[in-house]
């Protein structure tokens, strides 16, 4: 069976944060639109905490939460133990969705970062304050594809950028 494409995809400041006391420490009306642009009609993974802090399953899109929580159940969504049967319900829907996002939290981003094939990341240009952090990884490892500069209307010249990296190919 063919592994779904899998691609992470996060808002993060210049000091790789990307949540505060579970919620995101900016408000970027134009980020939330470009995110509902990349994940209509996709599967999003997600921890509990992130489901927690977004407060419902997202419409229009195959929600599943992964959580430890013994009978946790949110109607409308999908709920697993695991990073591996989110991966295999994933697979499942590999021929309805193109593209299966993983969009947090920070230990959703560790678990999935080294088998993730792109990552869409909106690169906040200034340093914020937070409790939740997008972990590090290997630039050689990615090439960047597109980049598109923002800059914020209702925040005094917020500037962040719009990037997607993709994995490089081994050629071992």
């Amino acid at each position: 069976m063919m592994s779904p494409r899998l691609a992470i995809l996060v808002a993060m400041a210049r000091n790789r944060v990307i949540g505060w006391n579970n919620k995101l420490p900016w408000h970027l009306p134009a980020d939330l639109k470009h995110f509902k642009f990349l994940t209509m009609g996709q599967t999003i993974v997600m921890g509990r905490k992130t489901y927690e802090s977004i407060g419902k399953p997202l419409p229009g899109r195959t929600n599943i939460i992964i959580t430890r929580q013994a009978g946790y159940e949110v109607p409308g969504a999908i709920v697993v133990s695991s990073i591996d049967n989110a991966l295999l319900i994933c697979e499942e829907n590999s021929a309805i969705n193109g593209e299966h996002f993983i969009i947090g939290g920070e230990k959703i981003y560790r678990q999935t970062l080294e088998i993730c094939q792109r990552m869409y990341i909106t690169e906040i240009q200034r340093d914020f304050e937070g409790d939740v952090f997008f972990p590090e990884f290997d630039p050689n490892e990615w090439e960047e594809t597109q980049r598109d500069k923002q800059i914020s209307e209702n925040d005094a010249n917020l500037e962040y950028h719009f990037v997607v990296l993709d994995r490089k190919v081994s050629t071992i």
